[in-house]
């Protein structure tokens, strides 16, 4: 598949924290900032792939500061690395009191999306190729994902067929 424009692979959704987002403790409930990050990586990883994706994985989820009601929330997704039916997604989650210019990081997340075709099959999608350094650290590190990901499969593979022996064992 042929390669897109750098500049397509990264999109940025704005909207404020409204009181239906809010938890007991006064801050906006870590489940609705899951459901905005899925948001925002479906949004970029369609965009890059001119498809329907649908989520595959989610991991290294960071709550680092509170977002409050009434906050200016500004999620920003990027095409990190692409596969042939894949992509990693950089979701980085901002909020700042709409009256200011302090933003405060609050939440980072890495998903993968899969490009599927009309009949519900993974399809290629363009190949990312990053442009400067920032996107090029994103690039490494996405691959050092899929590595630890794939041992972590692998360990887990182990383990499973121990327990599987094990129960078999008299």
């Amino acid at each position: 598949m042929t390669d897109r424009p750098a500049d397509d692979h990264a999109i940025t959704l704005r909207f404020l924290a409204e009181p239906t987002d809010v938890n007991f403790g006064g801050n906006v409930f870590g489940g609705n900032v899951m459901k905005w990050i899925d948001h925002a990586g479906y949004t970029c990883a369609a965009n890059w792939s001119h498809s329907y994706c649908v989520t595959v994985y989610v991991g290294g989820i960071r709550f680092l500061r509170p977002i409050r009601v009434g906050d200016l929330v500004e999620l920003k997704a990027e095409v990190m690395h692409t596969g042939k039916t894949s992509m990693h997604i950089s979701v980085s989650v901002y909020a700042r009191d709409p009256k200011t210019d302090d933003a405060r990081f609050t939440t980072h997340c890495i998903l993968v999306f899969v490009a599927m075709d009309a009949e519900g099959n993974p399809r290629p999608v363009p190949t990312y190729t990053p442009a400067d350094a920032h996107a090029k650290r994103l690039n490494t590190y996405a691959r050092k994902m899929i590595e630890l990901r794939q041992n972590m499969q692998d360990e887990a593979r182990v383990f499973l067929d121990d327990l599987e022996v094990g129960d078999h064992a008299g």
